[in-house]
């Protein structure tokens, strides 16, 4: 764990930024995608394939590639009871959370007595990407699919890494099925991206491609975006605590583990406290609950490596370093008190969980808002993903005889200020 104490210094400024550009990704990275998406968009299923033989050590054919109806029926029977009920309450409480946010449409009468409005609609084909490569993500799943699912686009893709075996994890098929979806693919990386982005024999592009990845599916969809849309860029894990005198260290040592193995060794997690007896209270915590881990050397690789503990003075100086960082996940384990006051001074984190007793673990798995955010300080210009952005948005005009004329001397004045005469005319033609 590599420890700095804040200060207004640039030395300070300095040490935070190199430590976050760790999530920038290398040009080295950069070629071997650019590469990939080009044979792809070349020679579609047959590169596809190679590509899964080569990274994910999985044989299959065109024929094979796509997950059979009767495969997706057999994972949700695979599942115990209680399996089925918990992945059924996750998808209730999401689609229930993102009911709230859905616009509507809308129409009204401008000063002028133009009609002028709002439609709003599903994107035609999307393309959800889910990892599965480490782990098996089920809650990814609930988090993408659910949205994609209840604003009703038309038709949905799902592509996801197979096993060296060519499977994908029962959970993981469960989940799209009891969803709704049966268009699902055993493909992964940077080859799944082209495959939705360019199209393939097997494949249909889509029209914009989601869902989090690591940091070759990243740049894979900032390297295509243009092609088709993309909805955000979430990489590798990031957590980052903000914790007062009166944190439990064995729940904040237990919070940073949990972040930490993802297993893609490209995690980073933030630390920032007011008392440093706290910060020594949490390394000791770490190292008795890092032995009975399953990852534990994941969890340790990324702790030693890749993990930044700031202390600081007051928790205003740790609002600042977080507004920098921008977090994927930014706990605020602090007193009630507090939580208020210090939430309305956040502007970049992706979620923020407010509490002692709100690990992320509950934003990751049940909660409701999805926890498809953006990571490597993209949360100062991104959102988390939500159900809006399965939509589309028209904005609708319609003027009548008197309601033109109304707008004929502000439309006169434009075209003469821009030296377009046939926009003009193209009014007062009208009247």
């Amino acid at each position: 764990m590599q420890k700095i104490e804040f200060s207004e210094s640039s030395k300070f400024q300095n040490a935070l930024r190199k430590f976050c550009e760790q999530a920038v990704v290398s040009g080295d990275l950069t070629d071997v995608v650019t590469s990939v998406l080009s044979d792809v968009g070349k020679r579609g299923d047959r590169a596809v394939l190679e590509y899964t033989d080569k990274f994910d050590q999985a044989k299959l054919t065109a024929k094979t590639m796509r997950v059979t109806p009767e495969d997706l029926k057999a994972s949700v029977k695979s599942l115990s009871p209680a399996d089925r009920k918990a992945i059924r309450e996750s998808i209730a409480l999401v689609k229930d959370f993102h009911k709230k946010t859905l616009p509507k449409d809308w129409k009204a009468k401008n000063a002028q007595g133009g009609i002028v409005g709002e439609r709003f609609y599903p994107i035609q084909r999307v393309g959800l990407y889910i990892p599965g490569g480490n782990v098996p993500l089920v809650s990814t799943v609930i988090m993408t699919a659910v949205l994609a699912k209840l604003v009703k686009c038309p038709e949905i893709a799902v592509c996801t890494p197979p096993d060296a075996d060519g499977n994908v994890a029962p959970g993981m098929l469960a989940a799209l099925s009891i969803i709704g979806i049966d268009e699902v693919y055993k493909v992964g990386g940077i080859q799944a991206i082209g495959a939705m982005a360019f199209g393939t024999k097997t494949i249909p592009a889509v029209d914009k491609i989601y869902g989090p990845g690591n940091a070759y599916v990243m740049e894979a969809k900032r390297q295509v975006l243009g092609t088709v849309g993309i909805d955000l860029l979430p990489g590798p894990s990031e957590l980052m605590i903000i914790a007062d005198a009166g944190a439990n260290p064995r729940h904040v040592a237990a919070d940073l583990l949990a972040q930490a193995e993802h297993g893609s060794g490209k995690e980073i997690i933030y630390f920032a406290t007011t008392s440093q007896s706290l910060l020594g209270k949490i390394e000791k915590a770490i190292a008795k609950q890092l032995p009975s881990l399953r990852h534990a050397d994941k969890c340790a690789k990324i702790l030693n490596g890749r993990c930044l503990a700031v202390t600081c003075k007051t928790l205003a100086q740790a609002v600042k370093v977080a507004n920098y960082i921008a977090p994927e996940h930014l706990e605020l384990q602090v007193a009630a008190s507090s939580i208020e006051p210090l939430s309305q001074q956040i502007t970049t984190a992706g979620a923020i969980l407010q509490g002692y007793m709100t690990p992320t673990v509950l934003g990751d798995f049940t909660a409701g808002p999805s926890h498809t955010l953006p990571t490597g300080r993209a949360g100062r210009f991104f959102s988390g993903l939500q159900a809006t952005d399965f939509m589309r948005r028209s904005s609708t005009v319609r003027y009548d005889a008197k309601s033109l004329a109304k707008a004929s001397s502000v439309v006169e004045t434009f075209a003469r200020l821009e030296q377009l005469d046939a926009h003009g005319k193209s009014l007062t033609i009208r009247l």
